[in-house]
């Protein structure tokens, strides 16, 4: 935990914070107080209680919710413990007026070790996972326990943030680990019997350092509104000024594609992207400026909680927009260079220069493709992005105004919530299908394909994917690497069911 001593931000505890209490922290420099949605004994001072909330706010705190039922044996943690537990915590959560989008941190509070990982641990978070959908997704999983829990509930669960439990020294997933790399509180000391004063009595806290630019806690009670409400009020907006762009002047282009190309072109509007899919309307985008619309760089997304980038998820929805996919299910084309494809050959480009450390391909992808807090090329937000560009496109391509198939996506229609299961159904069909496309990205001999490996591979001094392949054992190596990059696309979708 570090210097236990050090000047924290941050505060836990299971006693009722009121208003003495509130403003008791405030002053000693907390600006944020995790309390507990639920306890088993509601006559126990641990769970929050009408108006807690409020008064935290009214002090000019923030808080967080955590969701802890016992949690201290590994015979508590199962796939139906955490359904339920997950039921629980949005009830909970819902009658006290936190709002969606919001990260409940599900505490493990034992030592777990490696071996309960996947059988217990794993399964009660994908339990957790399970039951918020079955909510619609209202709110957002994190996880309370261990630095090798949290490492675990993120890479296999997609929690968004983790709640280090820093202050366990003598825990063994403590040792040997690095802080999970979505941390965004640290728990370094248990204070008994602090004496506030007042009516503030004597309580027990716990010093969390709270990290600068992570989980910004709950600051406002009832917002009902979808965390994405911005970024669907920017596309109707855009979307009726296209209409009118449209009937003023002679153009061939529908709504949909001139909020794609408005959205994308200041960073994917370039000489590269022109011959990929063709330039944007100018003389559009100008009017859509003088009409006082800016490009909207990110917006949060509603299942996992993370920061989409507004600009790459249009490109890629442009892209496939106007490049049909192929009939051939194992075939690519340019509107998959768009998305995925050209995030895969970015990722190819890595690899080959980091081969020295992860000779093998799947080896590779299975530490840095699409991991939620792992720094790559091709991350986490990149694949969300990629599926929900080409699910957009596809509604956009049937006949769906964009403005309405993003508000059925990313609002009360919950089409986030199956994204990657319908991307893969849609896209690439079959394992074999999808390994095989893999493939064909990256050894395709085709000039668009030819002239993006050379912007994206070669030109990162990376050898040439055909080359890898005709050398003795490099087809296997390239095999590998693309059966990596399956795993990852089934792994995304299974997660979903």
């Amino acid at each position: 935990m570090g210097n236990p001593d050090r000047a924290v931000t941050g505060a836990d505890t299971r006693f009722v914070i009121n208003a003495d209490r509130a403003k008791w922290l405030k002053n000693n420099g907390c600006e944020i107080v995790g309390r507990y949605l639920y306890s088993p004994d509601p006559n126990f001072e641990k769970e929050i209680k009408p108006g807690e909330l409020e008064t935290i706010l009214a002090a000019g705190l923030r808080f967080f919710p955590i969701m802890q039922v016992h949690g201290r044996d590994v015979t508590e943690y199962n796939y139906t413990t955490g359904f339920q537990h997950a039921l629980i915590a949005h009830q909970q959560a819902t009658k006290f007026g936190i709002p969606r989008g919001s990260v409940i941190y599900f505490a493990v509070d034992y030592d777990a070790t490696q071996d309960q990982m996947d059988p217990y641990i794993v399964k009660y978070f994908n339990g957790v996972v399970a039951g918020l959908a079955d909510q619609g997704k209202k709110y957002v999983h994190g996880v309370y326990g261990s630095r090798n829990v949290c490492i675990n509930a993120t890479e296999k669960t997609y929690a968004r943030y983790s709640f280090v439990s820093g202050m366990s020294w003598g825990f063994s997933g403590n040792l040997g680990f690095p802080l999970p790399a979505n941390w965004s509180l640290n728990q370094i000391k248990e204070i008994s019997g602090i004496e506030i004063g007042g009516e503030g009595g004597k309580i027990d806290l716990d010093h969390d350092v709270w990290r600068p630019d992570s989980d910004p806690g709950v600051s406002s009670l009832t917002a009902t509104a979808s965390p994405a409400a911005d970024f669907m009020v920017y596309i109707d907006q855009l979307y009726g000024t296209a209409q009118d762009y449209i009937a003023a002047h002679s153009t061939s282009r529908s709504p949909s594609q001139l909020v794609m190309e408005f959205a994308r072109h200041a960073k994917y509007g370039g000489k590269d992207w022109g011959l990929l899919i063709g330039s944007y309307d100018k003389d559009w985008v100008a009017y859509a400026k003088s009409k006082g619309h800016t490009v909207k760089k990110q917006f949060t997304d509603p299942n996992s909680g993370y920061e989409l980038g507004a600009e790459h998820l249009m490109a890629t929805a442009n892209g496939h927009l106007l490049i049909t996919q192929p009939t051939n299910p194992k075939s690519v084309n340019g509107g998959d260079i768009a998305g995925w494809g050209g995030d895969w050959m970015t990722f190819y480009a890595n690899w080959r220069n980091d081969e020295e450390k992860y000779a093998s391909g799947k080896a590779y992808c299975d530490a840095k493709l699409a991991k939620p807090g792992v720094s790559s090329s091709f991350g986490f937000t990149d694949l969300i992005e990629d599926a929900d560009g080409y699910l957009i496109a596809r509604a956009c391509a049937a006949g769906t105004p964009i403005n309405q198939i993003v508000r059925e996506h990313y609002g009360n229609g919950g089409g986030h919530l199956t994204r990657f299961t319908q991307y893969f159904n849609k896209r690439f069909f079959t394992a074999a299908d999808c390994k095989d496309q893999a493939y064909n990205d990256l050894t395709m001999e085709h000039p668009i394909f030819d002239l993006a490996r050379g912007a994206l591979i070669i030109a990162a001094g990376a050898k040439s994917p055909t080359v890898l392949a005709n050398e003795p054992g490099g087809f296997d190596k390239l095999q590998s690497f693309c059966q990596g990059f399956t795993d990852a696309i089934v792994a995304r979708a299974g997660a979903e069911s």
